[in-house]
């Protein structure tokens, strides 16, 4: 509440409950920009609306001018995205991005499950960088915790978050490609983010949405064949790699219609608080990985690719460099991949992380149901507290961010003591990127727009959750 709208209340010379909620009312009633409001037996509801956008852009029209809807619609990945232009022909002369389409209430979701149930919500955010979402939120769970995961967990947790950032740079370029009438782009990444997938599924049980990495450490250790299936991996992306500087880097019509687009320079990016690719294609080296290190990153030999263009090209430049340093650190995961345990010691924190699937491909088999069963009624009784309750995080707040491929993606959880959290509010990488879109747009082409969001790579149930 503003201190004008505030002083109109507090001036009030009823100072009933009642009286507050009325002046209240009655204060709002001439704000323009006050929310909708009701009384009921509990006090004011207040009902907040997206706004009528006839009146919002009665300031564009012009009669040499028109105001188009792109959307809502979903092109490629990205989601459910309105775009609202204003033309003067073929120029954007005001741009602005309209979100909420996809809104699914995850954050508010996540307080109202134990911490360890809050992994199968997070991960389904920006649904592109799931095993992201979920190392941050079990890195912050973990620092309230003040317990470390498992070296070889550390170790593992790298490992997936690189192939997922192979995963989700590949449909970048799939769906820019497409976009812009590059078929064969699309045809190509998808067919290799299929080879991650397929991978990730070896390893983790699920293509995407895994809840694989939970609060202490990963919920069971990785399949006895994951070397060789990873070897295998490697050499099939180090053969098919080339192949897009063939179609696409060399390419004369992918060059202008990348090149000079989407311009957003250092300054511009540090205002509007860019991070990941778009930043790094204006010259600053800021990764999450290199800067404040975590799960062991320090430890492993890689580059952070950078560019000064600034413009959709560089972007895409950055993006297949990084696909190749993250192979590089797949490698060294793998070479550093030690026998040892997944899950921290503590019984009270770590979930029962050995389990085995029954014949019917459902729930757990009877061996493991007799082996729970079999050892004491007081450790049934614990599993059973342990699954249904959760475990109780001390009280505090922490922010841990990551470097997703959209770049830094930051927890900030909240915890009253319980076995549950009382905040969560995440730092979402798409969502604050979206803001260059008007900055990159304005004054060029509208078809310039689409190879400007393409850059972007804004995946919306991460802008929306």
């Amino acid at each position: 509440m503003s201190h004008e709208r505030l002083a109109d209340v507090t001036d009030g010379t009823d100072t009933s409950p009642e009286g507050s909620d009325s002046a209240e009312i009655a204060a709002g009633a001439n704000d323009p920009y006050a929310a909708d409001t009701r009384l009921t037996t509990e006090g004011p509801v207040y009902t907040v609306s997206g706004g009528d956008w006839d009146e919002v852009l009665e300031d564009a029209t012009h009669d040499e001018r028109i105001v188009i809807n792109l959307g809502p619609q979903h092109p490629s990945t990205h989601g459910v995205l309105r775009l609202v232009l204003e033309l003067e022909g073929e120029t954007v002369t005001q741009a602005r991005s309209v979100i909420g389409y996809l809104h699914t209430g995850i954050e508010k979701n996540v307080e109202y499950r134990n911490w360890t149930q809050g992994v199968t919500f997070v991960t389904r955010m920006d649904y592109l960088a799931p095993l992201h979402n979920e190392t941050a939120y079990c890195l912050a769970i973990e620092k309230l915790l003040g317990v470390e995961a498992p070296r070889r967990a550390q170790t593992v947790r790298v490992l997936l978050m690189e192939l997922n950032r192979i995963s989700s740079h590949l449909v970048a370029l799939a769906t820019g490609g497409m976009e812009l009438g590059a078929l064969t782009a699309m045809t190509a990444g998808f067919r290799e983010r299929e080879e991650v997938l397929h991978l990730l599924e070896h390893l983790t049980g699920l293509r995407m949405n895994h809840a694989f990495i939970r609060p202490g450490g990963l919920s069971q250790d990785l399949p006895d064949d994951y070397h060789e299936k990873i070897t295998d991996f490697l050499k099939v992306m180090d053969s098919r790699l080339p192949q897009y500087d063939k179609l696409l880097t060399g390419q004369p019509i992918w060059r202008r219609r990348l090149e000079g687009v989407g311009y957003l320079p250092l300054d511009g990016c540090m205002q509007l608080g860019m991070t990941g690719p778009i930043l790094r294609s204006a010259g600053l080296p800021w990764d999450l990985r290199k800067v404040e290190p975590y799960c062991g990153y320090e430890e492993y030999d890689f580059e952070v690719p950078t560019a000064t263009e600034a413009d959709c090209f560089a972007r895409y430049l950055l993006r297949v460099e990084e696909i190749h340093q993250s192979l590089k650190i797949v490698k060294q995961c793998l070479a550093k991949l030690e026998p040892g345990p997944v899950m921290v010691a503590d019984g009270k924190i770590a979930w029962p992380a050995q389990l085995t699937i029954g014949s019917d491909g459902m729930g757990n088999s009877l061996e493991h149901v007799r082996k729970i069963m079999g050892q004491s009624m007081e450790s049934l009784i614990h599993h059973f507290k342990l699954v249904t309750e959760g475990f109780d995080v001390p009280a505090g707040q922490v922010y841990v961010p990551v470097e997703s491929p959209r770049g830094e993606l930051g927890y900030h959880l909240v915890s009253d003591g319980g076995t549950r959290p009382l905040r969560v509010h995440v730092r979402e990488p798409s969502f604050v990127n979206l803001q260059s879109m008007p900055a990159m747009s304005e004054g060029s082409l509208v078809a310039d727009v689409i190879a400007a969001v393409a850059s972007i790579d804004p995946v919306m149930g991460g802008v929306d959750r």
